[in-house]
């Protein structure tokens, strides 16, 4: 009888919430917002559908209210402004966590909190800095949705089914990350292979065609409906289900680096087991030298964006 929090209800957070209410692994739903009525506002429209869904005890309240809680997702934070650097939203967003994670932690000692505030890999980094918890108990969602887009988009190209697609985007959840091409698979079977048995040749400019649709893919969404969130609040519902399931789920999520290919002290995403005591470990692709080398590079422009503003 799980009970999850969610801290945040714009878009991200309320996909998520109505994403959530149909699976039935939670039965608490708590929704919180620093705009209190906006929280109330959803709660009482989810609390409309349960005459169609799951049964869940859905409501708004505070971070008094969070006690119990077994997962508390974030989204909560400030949307890049027109003219804003990077840098400058990394700062307003850091400082809105140096505030919150501590209070959401004393509220709900025993949660795993689940990151997927923007810039991401740094919002993970600092609620591990500022929560005081063990690394793993702060799941950052990382690379999810960028890995689900590559999947899609290779299982359009090659004509499967993208759950049947094997490959991982890692490295930043933003410009500097790194496609793993040369791992990905379908079933099992190399894509170059792939083209061969499609009577093909396998074409590499097709491929980064592709990989620049997925580094794109947001600003593509955004220039035309305003945010993106409903790839989002699924990606976040899956990460929810393998944790309350314990099921050692392998998903490219942010979490702080031990020396994998040589980096550490920094959050970013590699392929990582999931279960109910949050991240367990990391899996390391036998990346060739490339993929390597921007994965470092991607590793080194975000410590130093948290040098900078943690």
């Amino acid at each position: 009888m799980a009970k999850v929090t969610v801290l945040g209800t714009g878009m991200v957070g309320a996909s998520f919430a109505y994403k959530l209410v149909g699976t039935g692994l939670a039965s608490e739903m708590l929704l919180v917002d620093v705009n209190a009525r906006r929280a109330e506002g959803e709660a009482m429209d989810l609390q409309h559908a349960m005459a169609f869904d799951k049964p869940c005890n859905i409501r708004s309240g505070t971070y008094a209210d969070m006690t119990g809680s077994d997962i508390v997702v974030i989204s909560a934070g400030v949307a890049q402004k027109p003219g804003e650097t990077r840098l400058d939203l990394v700062k307003r967003n850091a400082a809105i966590f140096r505030e919150m994670i501590p209070r959401v932690v004393r509220s709900a000692p025993e949660a795993i909190l689940v990151i997927a505030t923007n810039p991401v890999d740094i919002m993970t980094e600092a609620a591990i800095r500022y929560s005081g918890l063990q690394p793993g108990r702060v799941v950052g969602s990382g690379t999810i949705l960028d890995t689900a887009r590559f999947r899609y988009l290779l299982g359009t190209y090659y004509g499967v089914d993208p759950r049947s697609v094997h490959a991982y985007i890692i490295g930043e959840h933003g410009d500097s990350e790194v496609p793993a091409s040369s791992t990905a698979t379908i079933a099992g079977i190399p894509l170059a292979e792939v083209s061969r048995q499609q009577n093909r040749p396998y074409n590499q400019a097709d491929m980064d065609a592709i990989y620049e649709q997925v580094r794109k893919a947001a600003y593509h969404i955004i220039e035309r409906k305003g945010a993106t969130y409903y790839a989002m609040g699924s990606g976040l519902v899956r990460i929810v289900e393998a944790i309350l399931r314990g099921q050692n789920t392998v998903f490219s999520l942010s979490n702080r680096m031990t020396g994998q290919y040589g980096v550490s002290e920094v959050s970013l995403s590699l392929p990582a087991v999931l279960n109910r005591q949050g991240i367990s470990h990391f899996l390391q692709l036998p990346l060739n030298k490339d993929e390597e080398a921007g994965f470092v590079k991607s590793a080194e422009l975000l410590k130093k964006l948290a040098e900078d503003t943690l």
